[in-house]
């Protein structure tokens, strides 16, 4: 396939975004990210180095819209929870994306530090007391296995109860992480 004027990394980039995205890291490959942008596959390796590091790029980005821990405190375990249930397409394809393709070293390494960057640092640096990182660890575990039960296993239970009913049940241990009875909340104040 000859080189179209005016093909640009940024196209390529924005072809495998959605491929791997829709179809994930296994089932997309050079050539149908190539194919996609209307380039010879040579460019996409010329820009990139690798599919490998061309899918780190466009997961480093989209990890960006996974999830926001920027609720009041006094309801970030419901804001978690609701985030999850009421995740849009890119989110969830975004997550999958990034796990079915963790048994890649540095795909499990990117994995790795979006969950640190993007969930745990930031709930850490907003939790107050001592054991404020190990809560944050704790309570980021608990909205993966919520989205692992929710978009892999496909948890019928899950899936058929009424969302109010999840937030009802699931959002108060989550709080209970965020706001343990006597820690300090973020305005100095006593939670009780």
């Amino acid at each position: 396939m000859p080189l179209r004027a005016g093909a640009s990394k940024q196209s390529i980039y924005e072809a495998a975004t959605t491929l791997f995205t829709q179809h994930g890291y296994a089932h997309t490959t050079v050539r149908d990210i190539a194919t996609a942008a209307g380039v010879d596959p040579a460019l996409v390796i010329r820009h990139f180095g690798s599919k490998v590091n061309l899918f780190i790029e466009t997961m480093r980005t989209t990890s960006a819209y996974i999830l926001t821990v920027d609720a009041p405190l006094p309801t970030m375990g419901e804001h978690l929870v609701r985030f999850v249930l009421n995740a849009d397409e890119r989110v969830r394809s975004t997550y999958l994306a990034l796990v079915r393709a963790s048994d890649t070293e540095d795909v499990a390494t990117l994995l790795r530090t979006v969950h640190e960057d993007t969930i745990v640092k930031p709930l850490r640096d907003r939790l107050d007391g001592p054991d404020a990182g190990l809560r944050a660890a704790m309570i980021a575990s608990m909205v993966a296995g919520l989205m692992h039960a929710l978009w892999i296993a496909r948890d019928r239970d899950l899936l058929s109860a009424p969302p109010e009913q999840i937030v009802a049940h699931y959002a108060p241990i989550v709080q209970a992480l965020v706001q343990p009875h006597g820690a300090v909340g973020e305005h100095g104040r006593e939670v009780t």
